[in-house]
């Protein structure tokens, strides 16, 4: 490996390292990063290691990620009884904590917004933090899935460069 090479697989990483970040920091795209860190060495090293079938291997799984992600909340919800009140609270939740609170809105806002439309809908305050909660544990879920999702590609990135 030269120090070109190195040098690329190290800008790589730390893109990877940021995607994986953004896991927690919602606001950060998490496996689309994941998916640039490894397009970026694959160009760069004229795709010797990491192949088009491997980038497109990644970008099946950063589009299920993603899918996942946006669908998490509302199953969680679903799942601990929203309502179709809630569910669109949710979502304009979303939209809300994005613009007013960033990262924690963006974790906050669904919750919030499932909670407050469920009262508007006519669920009572119990019903209603209910589904408050449920959004969270999808949001959870998702988020853990996501991760176990972000270190496979990395460890399979990793793998193929030093041992493929």
């Amino acid at each position: 490996m030269g120090i070109w090479d190195i040098a690329v697989l190290v800008i790589s990483l730390i893109i990877m390292t940021v995607g994986m970040a953004g896991i927690i920091v919602p606001i950060i795209p998490s496996t689309p990063l994941i998916w640039v860190g490894a397009f970026i060495y694959a160009i760069s090293t004229h795709f010797e290691k990491v192949t088009w079938t491997m980038l497109l291997f990644f970008a099946l799984m950063t589009i299920f990620s993603v899918v996942l992600e946006n669908l998490g909340n509302v199953y969680g919800a679903k799942k601990f009884g929203a309502t179709r009140w809630g569910i669109l609270g949710s979502v304009i939740g979303t939209g809300a904590g994005f613009f007013l609170g960033g990262p924690v809105g963006l974790i906050l806002g669904p919750i919030v917004g499932t909670i407050i439309f469920e009262v508007i809908g006519g669920k009572d305050y119990k019903g209603a933090l209910k589904s408050g909660v449920g959004n969270f544990v999808g949001f959870l879920g998702g988020s853990i899935v996501k991760m176990i999702i972000g270190l496979v590609m990395i460890a399979l990135f990793v793998w193929k460069i030093f041992f493929g």
